[in-house]
């Protein structure tokens, strides 16, 4: 994959337009490209995602990328965005937080 493929553009283009304190699920980041790749999106973000606001995608539980929860967790505070923390850790509250373009 390169950054110069149409998947990886959309992609990028789709998670550069979320606004602060919003997120969108890997699998709604594959919907707004037309696609149900949701696995093919994480792979995009882990290569590319440094170029967008990667924070804004998360899990469909609500919990930032693996390994990356603290920086995401800074972002999340910083940005204001609604958090959940519950037995499973803090995580975005999506009811409240979800960006659907």
């Amino acid at each position: 994959m390169n950054s110069g493929d149409d998947f990886t553009e959309r992609v990028l283009a789709v998670v550069e337009d979320i606004p602060a304190g919003r997120v969108m699920t890997y699998g709604d980041v594959a919907a707004a490209v037309g696609s149900r790749a949701a696995r093919a999106v994480g792979r995009t973000m882990a290569h590319f995602g440094h170029e967008v606001p990667w924070w804004r995608v998360v899990r469909a539980s609500g919990h930032p990328a693996t390994g990356h929860e603290a920086r995401a967790l800074e972002h999340f505070r910083e940005e204001g965005t609604p958090l959940v923390d519950g037995a499973a850790g803090i995580r975005v509250d999506l009811a409240a937080a979800r960006y659907r373009p």
